[in-house]
């Protein structure tokens, strides 16, 4: 084995890409210690996605006080990438994992924080952003978000909208008190799905339920993005629903495709060009990819799936280590991963499997490297 490349995401809630990449690193260096090993962090759009852009083309981060998912007070940051670019993701301020399991409510949680660290870079004289939709506590329509940028989401008696559970009550989008600076700004939306903002395969049937929403309230957030729909191709023409993508992050993209022309890309490959991955991956023998959870929707644009494909074109192996393994995960082997293992070596609660992610990512990594060396690989 003469060169490796590391490129994990995140295991979310528990490590970032960078740690598991240091992890990993550690370990290889026991195994084989003349190898060239190259870290690659990576992140699809949520959690990591502003360290990932930073770590490849360097810029600093900007901290501001914002409003967390529920309402709190948190810090957040957003990075300046070198060409003057704003790199933000929404996990920083209004990411599922900023809200502890028994108080997630999608009905209530609010984007008004990703909101403040658009509106603070505009302040900085911004024009440039690339927004990670990934790993979001909300399905707010981007209400929230709008507000804080003076859009101001209405009923028919003119109050104020800030949460997806009052979206069926929308009745009208007032923009007249929008930062011009929005107009002269170009967005780019980088996630990793492809949902419509509603229906079966829409924002708040497919990921409602993860984010903490039960049968009745996943109905009343589904109706109120198809409402907002409604609403925006009245005032607008605009069919947001008609877009690729359009239900990312609870739908946060939504008065912004309609009122700034912002544009949906992926934010895999956003990264992995940015990172200059396909160069690495020249002379490379092996590489090492991982997330915490690979199951059916890894293959669908996430890391795992693009590292693959990436890989597969230029006949480099892949192995997998994941926190688990869930339903569907197989669909990656036709992907370009050579194999998959989870670091989960025997039943144990959440909190346990969370508590102990180091030491079992440790673990597993270095059984797996010690079988490639007894190969002889």
């Amino acid at each position: 084995m003469k060169k490796i490349l590391l490129a994990p995401d995140s295991f979310k809630g528990t490590l970032t890409a960078m740690e598991v990449c240091e992890i990993l690193e550690s370990v290889t260096r026991n195994i084989y210690p003349a190898c060239e090993i190259i870290k690659t962090p990576l992140s699809d759009g949520g959690e990591g996605f502003v360290d990932c852009l930073l770590a490849a083309q360097g810029g600093e981060k900007t901290w501001v006080t914002v409003s967390g998912p529920m309402g709190e007070e948190i810090r957040a940051a957003y990075g300046v990438l070198p060409n003057g670019t704003v790199a933000i993701e929404m996990a920083a301020a209004s990411g599922l994992t900023l809200v502890k399991p028994d108080a997630r409510n999608p009905l209530k949680a609010t984007t008004f924080g990703t909101g403040q660290l658009i509106r603070q870079a505009l302040k900085q004289g911004q024009r440039d952003f690339v927004i990670g939709l990934g790993g979001s506590a909300t399905i707010d329509g981007g209400a929230g978000a709008a507000a804080a940028l003076e859009i101001s989401y209405q009923t028919r008696e003119g109050k104020e909208i800030t949460t997806g559970g009052d979206l069926i009550l929308l009745d009208h989008i007032d923009c007249s008190n929008m930062d011009p600076a929005m107009q002269e700004s170009r967005i780019r939306l980088a996630c990793d799905v492809t949902n419509p903002l509603y229906g079966p395969q829409g924002a708040a049937r497919i990921f409602g339920p993860q984010k903490g929403a039960n049968r009745d309230q996943v109905r009343i957030l589904d109706e109120g993005l198809e409402n907002l729909n409604e609403v925006l191709k009245r005032e607008t023409g605009i069919d947001v629903q008609a877009l690729p993508g359009s239900g990312a992050a609870g739908g946060f993209g939504a008065p912004f495709i309609a009122f700034t022309r912002a544009q949906i890309c992926r934010g895999l490959d956003l990264v992995l060009d940015a990172v200059a991955f396909d160069q690495k991956l020249v002379g490379a023998d092996l590489v090492i990819t991982g997330e915490g959870r690979s199951d059916a929707q890894s293959a669908m644009g996430k890391v795992l799936s693009g590292v693959g494909m990436r890989a597969k074109q230029l006949g480099v192996p892949v192995i997998a280590i994941s926190g688990a393994l869930g339903e569907g995960y197989e669909a990656l082997y036709e992907q370009g991963i050579s194999a998959l293992f989870s670091t989960v070596r025997q039943s144990a609660s959440v909190d346990e499997v969370l508590k102990n992610a180091r030491v079992n990512l440790t673990r597993t990594s270095d059984d797996l490297f010690r079988l490639l060396k007894t190969l002889d690989v």
